[in-house]
């Protein structure tokens, strides 16, 4: 997943674009990057690390300009260490444009030769956010006329991105002399909002991922952008959008109000916080209808995403809720460990018991999902040595079975831990006494509970039903042959980074 910005402003947009990277920071902590125009020319900085690693001060002085767009970063295609694959992207022709994009190409391999073997452009990177900034761009040369764009022409090359594009994308774009352009796949798979902010010398735009990057910068949301919709606001900030697929359909991926989303966005008009308080109310009513004569004596959160879904459970419960586990928000991410390329941390590094909590109690922890079970395993244990009589374990997600290939990057099928498992041999995997998942239709009604419109979500990471229609058998097993070949080169490449770390020292 990633966190996309964009703007086009009246004054300087550097320091709203680092605030608003800052805001989005939970989307990516790999990578991050702003881009901004002044005249004609692009300014740009970016580079591996979290946002507040990645900018220095004399970074931001040289992003001039009212203009700009950003981008957060976790790997989902490509490469982790190569910090060429940060983003923003550019190309100098036809126009000059600058690129992010949250989401992922299901067909990038394909995209690739058309765009070496037709459209005689090169990619430099392993990233399918670079194949989809060339192909806008050979749409945007293809549907100008003596090579002078227009609203007409911009739209008309989004939806030939649409015709070429499968899979998840959420995008924003300059180019240079034009503006600021956003768009949204047709499938509406991966979150875009638009917000407005008025002003004495007139009105500025604000594209971003969440709606929770509007309000803490000042705009006021004005709406989500539609599936296979386009959004072009010009420099001198005339605003236009169109309609560029022919049979949209909202599908909004369900994991982002599991967890992806921070609680406080709203997205495709349902409020993430709502729907975590629903799926505890669902989880509730599971318990007491397959449990009802359960010894729970009270109900934990695992920090954070999981506090209103565990608050809402033990309010229908009738049982205590307690906080149990303190989470250092201080650890930083281990990039180089010296005698080992990749070292599991500790779960007990980032949580720590409150034993008063657990001592002599039967506890329920309450968590937003289970993927690879190796987390929750940790935690059970940690409850037990803190005193836990028994511990029973539920989770607000239904079992995590298959790989995400939209944008979230979801182990492969033989690391997660439903995959081929029952419930009771998940449970005995996590050293749990008990273990109960949210129904998928009951994570579903948790949504739409919110808003009645939305007919249909990506939910593939649970039940396998991939909505563009061209995922295989055998597509998933290339992305998990290209994923551990990517993960064995990042070892190496971290290896190589200990041992030059060992001889400098």
């Amino acid at each position: 997943m990633c966190g996309i910005l964009g703007v086009v402003a009246q004054a300087p947009v550097n320091q709203l674009l680092y605030d608003g990277l800052q805001v989005l920071q939970h989307r990516g902590q790999d990578a991050a990057g702003i881009a901004t125009i002044d005249g004609n020319t692009f300014h740009l900085h970016k580079g591996n690390g979290l946002v507040r690693d990645v900018f220095r001060t004399r970074n931001m002085r040289i992003l001039q300009g009212n203009a700009g767009i950003a981008h957060v970063r976790y790997p989902t295609a490509g490469s982790a260490v190569d910090h060429n694959e940060a983003q923003p992207f550019y190309v100098n022709s036809p126009y000059g444009i600058v690129l992010g994009h949250n989401g992922n190409l299901t067909n990038t391999e394909q995209l690739q030769q058309e765009l070496f073997l037709e459209d005689r452009r090169h990619v430099n990177t392993r990233s399918d956010s670079e194949v989809l900034l060339n192909v806008l761009a050979h749409e945007l040369q293809d549907n100008t006329k003596k090579y002078r764009l227009d609203i007409k022409s911009i739209f008309a090359a989004v939806a030939g991105v649409h015709l070429r594009c499968q899979g998840a994308y959420a995008v924003v774009a300059m180019i240079a002399g034009y503006g600021l352009l956003a768009f949204r796949d047709t499938y509406g798979i991966r979150p875009l909002v638009v917000g407005a902010n008025i002003t004495e010398h007139g009105t500025e735009y604000l594209v971003a991922s969440e709606s929770v990057a509007l309000d803490t910068l000042g705009f006021k949301f004005l709406r989500d952008i539609a599936p296979g919709e386009a959004v072009f606001i010009d420099f001198e900030g005339n605003f236009h959008s169109q309609q560029c697929a022919d049979n949209p359909t909202l599908n909004p991926c369900i994991f982002e109000y599991v967890y992806l989303a921070r609680p406080d966005s709203v997205i495709d008009g349902v409020s993430v916080y709502e729907t975590r308080l629903n799926m505890g109310e669902n989880l509730a009513d599971k318990i007491s209808r397959i449990w009802p004569q359960s010894d729970i004596d009270v109900v934990i959160p695992i920090p954070d995403s999981s506090r209103p879904s565990a608050l809402q459970l033990a309010n229908r419960l009738g049982i205590p809720f307690r906080e149990g586990f303190v989470k250092n928000r201080y650890i930083g991410r281990t990039f180089i460990m010296p005698g080992q390329a990749m070292r599991k941390k500790s779960v007990r590094q980032k949580l720590n018991a409150i034993g008063m909590e657990f001592k002599g109690k039967n506890v329920l922890l309450v968590d937003d999902s289970i993927v690879r079970g190796t987390t929750s395993r940790e935690i059970v244990q940690m409850a037990r040595d803190a005193g836990a009589r028994k511990v029973y374990f539920a989770s607000a997600a239904p079992p995590v079975k298959f790989p995400n290939v939209y944008g979230i990057d979801m182990p492969s099928r033989h690391e997660l831990i439903a995959t081929g498992r029952s419930d009771d041999e998940i449970c005995r995997e996590i050293g749990a006494d008990k273990l109960i998942y949210q129904d998928l239709d009951d994570l579903k009604e948790a949504v739409r509970k919110v808003n009645p419109a939305i007919k249909y979500f990506d939910a593939s990471c649970f039940d396998g039903d991939y909505i563009t229609g061209d995922i295989t058998l055998e597509y998933l097993d290339t992305i998990e042959a290209a994923r551990e070949a990517g993960k064995a080169l990042k070892d190496e490449d971290i290896g190589q980074m200990d041992l030059n770390l060992a001889i400098n020292e």
